[in-house]
């Protein structure tokens, strides 16, 4: 099945400190539903069911004693090259030994229906030289390590019950397995030429199926052709190719292949700065990372995951109508709050939290977002369905009412404020609805209201946020500080990205807020606070591209996109310096950030 290599880890197998791996040494596997992290030792340190945004069932990821996991590797020191197969989620793990080579291919299958109600996380072991010892060690631990289950043997299999949630373990060729108090544990020798396996099956409220080892092996291998058909529908064609496949299937990951919801990231809690008390929960839809999502599938041919995002996106703002929170559950419901959960977190920075409390914020931004990723839905020619028109045009409404309070602004801050990035998505709202309402695809029943509001919007940014003296736009109303999210001004077309408005504000933005390299500080004043934000620098790599500097724009782009792991993932943040990994992983906007910069840099190389 291994033919060549797209992307490549090298590592000395089990270099943990206090527990726990760099973040950076993680590959992400998964099925559309449920995701999983693979360190470079071989363990299974998160994942969470029987959906990501589900409760924990390996989570030393956060906790290396409390949080469970499912370790494979060999029993003898090893270096080990990652990859995965070209062009899917499917893992590889080639292990050298003094004793020999061995190779393990894991995968979160997925069945051809693609219906499946279980998960089925399948790890296959092949001997390529040698002989090779390995050992493997399953803890799964409930409920963010709260609850442990002792294991029973059921026709042939390893099961744990906990609540609602079955696991079931089979193995060929992999020992006479050991049982123990929550804990399953064997050991076996493969030959070069011989294969094992181990496969997890689990399943909530549904019984659990029952399959042989061929059925399990035709499923990986499918699991592999699925991937491979679904990126390969992808259109970019530009000089980031391969960065551009990597992040849409980390972005698929990510995504629920059935209801369309996009979680912003993989996990909760992995901390921006160690420790700092900036953890957050992120297995959510955020209503600007769907926006970001959708531009960047329909800027890469991907419309079937844009139509059923579009549609999820749709379903849960009704659920707040016609206000606009900033981020739903995957489930479309609204979200509230959170709490603390009893593990260490990572690098021992805690609280770990479940849940998030960025959806009782107001932020005005929000309704840019949601009528950008509309309007651009519409330039591929689909057209709204009456009833939502209407919603829409009730949510403009709402908006002319609301857009001079001050509110939370992209970044989710406790201190209330004028934001530059919220005015600017209030014009980018209003300008868009119009545009809708041009086309008939909103009901045009107050467009001279929203007309008249979209130009005071405008009026104030260009006034209370921009700076004559400093030639920048400022990141809120009676302050000097700069915000990288004004880069998104672009984008939306608020202002020429050639004019002297932003070619001042990246001047300003390049000075005052580079931290190292590509990278980039979100706002002022945050050195001491996190670390360097991901997204930005593909922000800057576009502001750059459409104001004419294509060149300058690709040397960023190229050194940005080299700050990847050795699989092309990022995580959301990124220690100057040393550059560490830091924050959840994957992050979504991360990734989308990367699609959209490589395209829109590839049209501004090629025009």
């Amino acid at each position: 099945m291994v033919e060549l290599r797209d992307s490549e880890s090298l590592d000395v197998g089990g270099q943990r400190v206090d527990g726990f791996l760099p973040i950076e040494d993680y590959a992400a596997i998964g099925d559309g539903r449920a995701l999983a992290l693979v360190g470079s030792d071989g363990s299974i340190d998160w994942m969470c069911l029987p959906t990501l945004d589900g409760s924990s069932v390996f989570a030393a990821l956060l906790d290396p004693v409390r949080g469970g996991s499912f370790e494979l590797a060999p029993a003898v020191p090893f270096e080990v090259r990652r990859f995965y197969v070209p062009r899917t989620n499917v893992l590889c793990s080639e292990y050298d030994t003094s004793e020999g080579r061995v190779r393990v291919t894991e995968a979160l299958t997925i069945d051809p229906s693609q219906t499946a109600p279980w998960r089925e996380l399948v790890r296959q072991v092949e001997g390529l030289s040698g002989t090779v010892p390995m050992r493997w060690r399953l803890a799964p631990r409930f409920e963010y390590g709260r609850a442990s289950a002792t294991p029973v043997t059921r026709g042939g299999r390893i099961v744990w019950r906990h609540r609602g949630l079955q696991l079931a373990l089979q193995g060929w060729g992999t020992g006479e397995p050991s049982v123990g108090e929550g804990v399953v544990q064997g050991g076996f020798d493969v030959l070069a030429g011989q294969q094992a396996m181990l496969a997890l099956v689990a399943s909530d409220g549904v019984a659990l199926p029952s399959a042989g080892r061929s059925e399990i092996e035709r499923r990986l291998e499918s699991t592999a052709r699925l991937w491979r058909d679904w990126v390969g529908r992808a259109s970019y064609d530009g000089p980031w190719r391969d960065a551009v496949e990597r992040s849409l299937l980390a972005i698929r990951l990510l995504a629920d292949r059935r209801t369309g919801a996009i979680a912003a990231a993989g996990t909760t809690s992995l901390p921006e700065v160690l420790g700092g008390k900036r953890n957050y929960d992120y297995r959510f839809g955020w209503v600007r990372d769907l926006s970001f999502t959708v531009n960047a599938l329909l800027r890469t041919g991907m419309e079937e995951l844009a139509h059923v995002s579009i549609g999820w996106l749709f379903d849960a703002i009704e659920k707040t109508h016609p206000r606009v929170d900033p981020v739903y559950a995957l489930n479309g419901n609204v979200v509230r709050s959170q709490r603390t959960l009893p593990l260490a977190g990572y690098r021992n920075t805690a609280p770990v939290h479940e849940g998030n409390q960025a959806g009782s914020q107001l932020q005005l931004g929000g309704f840019g977002d949601l009528l950008e990723t509309i309007w651009g839905y519409t330039q591929c020619g689909h057209l709204l369905a009456p009833e939502v028109g209407e919603r829409i045009a009730d949510t403009a409404d709402l908006l002319c009412a609301i857009w001079r309070n001050s509110d939370s602004g992209l970044w989710e801050l406790g201190q209330r404020a004028d934001y530059a990035t919220s005015k600017i998505g209030c014009w980018t709202a209003l300008e868009r609805v119009l545009d809708l309402a041009a086309d008939g695809q909103v009901p045009a029943r107050h467009v001279q209201r929203w007309r008249s509001e979209r130009d005071r919007m405008r009026a104030f940014i260009d006034t209370q946020l921009w700076s004559d003296e400093r030639q920048t736009y400022l990141m809120k109303a009676g302050s000097e500080a700069l915000d990288c999210g004004v880069l998104l001004a672009t984008r939306r077309g608020y202002v020429d990205p050639a004019g002297p408005r932003m070619t001042g504000t990246v001047a300003a933005l390049s000075r005052e807020l580079r931290a190292d390299g590509p990278l980039f500080y979100r706002y002022s004043g945050m050195q001491n606070e996190e670390n360097a934000f991901l997204a930005c620098s593909f922000w800057m790599v576009e502001a750059l591209a459409l104001g004419g500097r294509a060149d300058e724009a690709g040397e960023l782009m190229d050194l940005t996109v080299a700050l990847g792991n050795g699989f092309g993932l990022f995580s959301e943040e990124m220690e100057p310096g040393t550059r560490a990994m830091r924050g959840n992983f994957p992050q979504a906007l991360t990734h989308l950030a990367l699609i959209s910069a490589a395209d829109i840099l590839a049209g501004c190389t090629n025009a």
